[in-house]
């Protein structure tokens, strides 16, 4: 698990979801299960998702079990790239259900997302009917994203930067708040020494994958936007960071 172990967040299993116990209901707030919104998502993905396998499943906690950030990463061949569902819950308010998608690195669990977190659903009466087809619907859009960001992926790959370029890359992303000051070295060490072989070419992937490396430290109730946020930016503005 390399997602949430900082800003108060902790890695859990499936099990330790199981056992976190449920706010009382009242007539307008109907808390949805940590387990039972992962097991559902996981179970619809299979069903529909035929050409790809659950992989694995990763789980972070923060706020004493109150909040969730969890990925589900789906495998099929022919490609290092795995499809990404990843979703936040609470049972504090604090959060709504949201639902992301795109791909995961298998080498190293960076995170691919892409487009926007569909449709959040506050905790009201008859919210699991509506999660069921939000659900049902994401996982649709799951495989699509997915090709963009394969594409992406590919072609990020083929796009040399200079080191200069990549400092005003940098720049721009801690400027739109996608990076805090904490994350801006993090994101500067694995770009000048990556700690993957596989990104040490200069290129835009490489970049991309030293600043997903330091977004593992957002907080929950942020990460999500921070990753889609990063593909926001970043690769629209490729001309800028070649020269």
């Amino acid at each position: 698990m390399t997602l949430m172990l900082h800003q108060g967040g902790e890695e859990c299993s499936l099990e330790d979801l199981k056992n976190i116990p449920l706010p009382i209901e009242t007539r307008s707030y109907k808390p949805v299960s940590h387990y039972d919104l992962s097991v559902n998502i996981a179970r619809v993905a299979s069903e529909l998702l035929r050409e790809f396998t659950l992989q694995k499943s990763q789980y972070g906690i923060a706020r004493n079990g109150n909040q969730l950030f969890a990925v589900h990463t789906f495998q099929n061949s022919g490609t290092d790239l795995g499809l990404s569902i990843a979703f936040r819950n609470s049972l504090d308010k604090s959060l709504s259900v949201g639902l992301a998608f795109g791909s995961s690195v298998f080498i190293c669990d960076n995170l691919c997302l892409v487009g926007e977190i569909v449709k959040i659903r506050k905790h009201t009466t008859n919210v699991w009917t509506d999660l069921e087809e939000m659900i049902l619907t994401g996982v649709y859009r799951a495989r699509t994203s997915f090709i963009h960001a394969v594409d992406d992926a590919h072609r990020m790959q083929e796009i040399d930067i200079s080191t200069d370029g990549a400092y005003r890359a940098l720049g721009h992303l801690f400027g739109h708040q996608v990076l805090s000051p904490r994350q801006m070295p993090v994101a500067l060490k694995e770009w000048q020494k990556p700690s993957h072989e596989a990104f040490e070419p200069r290129t835009l992937w490489s970049l991309y994958n030293a600043v997903t490396e330091a977004l593992k430290s957002s907080p929950p109730q942020s990460i999500m936007e921070k990753h889609i946020g990063l593909h926001q930016h970043l690769l629209p503005n490729q001309v800028s960071w070649q020269s």
